[in-house]
């Protein structure tokens, strides 16, 4: 990536959104209730989305190539479709 100011800035973004997801997911795992563990899986859910946003920016603004973005991505959206499939379940809208 380019060392200029609008790259530093994205991928600040990129690491805090990124360190919330495995931050809210161990805090669930501690969590009082099950409303609680879900409230923490779905803050993670919303940070591992907004780190896919991060990272495309940095592809899609020709800071990052595809083929450097490609597997966070993909990555971030296996870690969100777990998130999401866990809702569902822990919701009851998904039967396991």
């Amino acid at each position: 990536m380019p060392n200029d100011n609008v790259s530093k800035r994205i991928s600040d973004q990129r690491l805090r959104s990124g360190t919330s997801i495995i931050g809210n997911y161990v805090e669930g795992q501690v969590a009082s209730s099950k409303r609680d563990f879900a409230k923490y899986l779905n803050i993670a859910l919303k940070s591992a989305n907004e780190s896919k946003l991060w990272v495309a920016l940095l592809r899609d603004s020709n800071r990052a190539t595809r083929e450097d973005t490609r597997w966070f991505l993909d990555e971030l959206g296996e870690v969100a479709n777990i998130f999401g499939s866990s809702l569902l379940t822990l919701r009851g809208k998904k039967k396991i």
